[in-house]
């Protein structure tokens, strides 16, 4: 048995590390591009994810339960505008996930 088969044999599997919220390809790129940024603007993360209003809003109540993301509402002159901020426990559940992904695939070559 090699050494890194050794020291994995006792350890938890990385997929142990993978939130099942974050199975879905859209709420995993909601979550990503909310991650590089403070707050972001309902419709620039809709036109970057590509996908409806709708579908958007449905996601972002998902992860908004799970307590990952949260909504602000308001207005930039007269115009109403819903900003999509990921809370503290959401971007750490992301890290895990991404560190969970990149121990399950190895190193790229």
């Amino acid at each position: 048995m090699t050494p890194e088969v050794s020291a994995a044999v006792g350890s938890p599997h990385p997929r142990h590390g993978l939130a099942p919220l974050l199975a879905s390809a859209v709420r995993l790129s909601i979550v990503a591009a909310l991650a590089c940024v403070e707050k972001a603007e309902f419709a620039y993360v809709r036109d970057l994810v590509e996908i409806t209003d709708s579908a958007l809003s449905k996601q972002v109540s998902r992860l908004e339960e799970a307590g990952w993301v949260t909504v602000e509402k308001g207005q930039v002159g007269r115009r109403p505008r819903t900003w999509l901020r990921l809370t503290e426990e959401g971007l750490a559940v992301y890290r895990r996930h991404v560190a969970a992904l990149t121990a399950i695939a190895g190193p790229l070559h």
